[in-house]
């Protein structure tokens, strides 16, 4: 089967990464259909293209999202992150970002499930009195029984399918105490449905202390959207760095496609040189391999990510060295 592939290579390295992907996936026997558009930072500095409504039309006809990464120093804050990165997160409903750490000396292994589409993340508030000493800001956290449940319950079939079969809320219940007693009375009743799960609870601070000091004790994580950024960044780093965080922003019901990239940036200083590591890139499309169907590519694609040796090198000689293993 031909997957039909939308590729943002998008901004800085991310265009160098985004091809030792679809290298590795082509290596791994994934025939893609690659369409290319062009987004970002340099496409919104050329000629104020963010997001067309056509293109987004487009994409829901597609079976995936492939993102390398987006943003330049010259845009401003919040233009290429709402419109383009979060747009296709609301309007797609990718209400899921799932995000896997894995120790390369195999000291611990966990996945953190984060609430794609609410919360903080969900635009509501605004200024009053903008630019004068008294000055207003508020910025809102929007929390829905629907939203929550949904991200909840991905989160507790994803712990059975897993030889651990834990799960652990990660939030701060003890001082957002409206939006934390949605989530964990959502959480407490899906739970019934699922006895063979066990549960825990973690403050998101006291979780922070853990992903450093015994990440070993987590299986799976469910949280919700600004926790969830805020942790997947630090278990990039507990697990090696953020260039081997991968990710999937997933539409569980398939009623379009879903998006996969690497968590890092567009690290503009490093364009040309060789030296942005592709592995995450690498692993996002392993994600979205398995995601497709692709179940056994996907497993050879991060047993072949896993190898010290094939992670020495410029950009293409490590996807070279990964594509040669799978």
């Amino acid at each position: 089967m031909t997957h039909v592939i939308g590729v943002v290579g998008g901004d800085g390295i991310g265009p160098e990464v985004v091809a030792e992907g679809l290298k590795v996936l082509s290596a791994a026997g994934v025939e893609t259909d690659a369409v290319a558009y062009d987004l970002g930072g340099a496409r919104y500095l050329r000629d104020g293209t963010v997001l067309p409504d056509e293109v987004l039309e487009e994409w829901r006809g597609l079976d995936a999202l492939y993102l390398g990464a987006v943003g330049t120093p010259d845009v401003p804050p919040g233009v290429i992150e709402r419109g383009l990165l979060l747009r296709m997160r609301f309007e797609l409903d990718l209400y899921v970002n799932r995000r896997p750490f894995r120790a390369s000396d195999g000291g611990f292994e966990f996945e953190v499930i984060r609430e794609n589409t609410e919360g903080a993340y969900a635009g509501e508030g605004g200024f009053l009195r903008r630019n004068t000493p008294q000055e207003v800001a508020t910025q809102g956290s929007v929390n829905t029984r629907f939203g929550v449940e949904r991200c909840v319950r991905y989160a507790f079939e994803l712990a059975r399918s897993r030889p651990g079969r834990h799960l652990t809320l990660v939030h701060k219940t003890n001082v957002l105490t409206f939006a934390g007693d949605l989530w964990q009375r959502a959480f407490n009743e899906v739970a019934g449905e699922y006895p063979e799960v066990a549960t825990a609870y973690n403050h998101v601070d006291a979780a922070c202390i853990y992903f450093v000091e015994d990440p070993k004790s987590y299986d799976v994580i469910v949280t919700d959207n600004l926790f969830g950024d805020i942790l997947t960044d630090l278990g990039g780093a507990v697990a090696g760095g953020i260039g081997l965080a991968a990710s999937a922003n997933l539409n569980p019901d398939r009623t379009g496609p879903s998006m996969f990239e690497p968590v890092h940036g567009s690290a503009p200083d490093i364009v040309g040189t060789g030296r942005a590591n592709p592995t995450a890139a690498i692993l996002s499309a392993a994600m979205m391999a398995e995601f497709l169907g692709e179940a056994d590519a996907a497993a050879r694609i991060r047993a072949a990510c896993g190898d010290p040796a094939a992670r020495q090198g410029t950009t293409a000689e490590i996807g070279d060295a990964i594509a040669e293993r799978v």
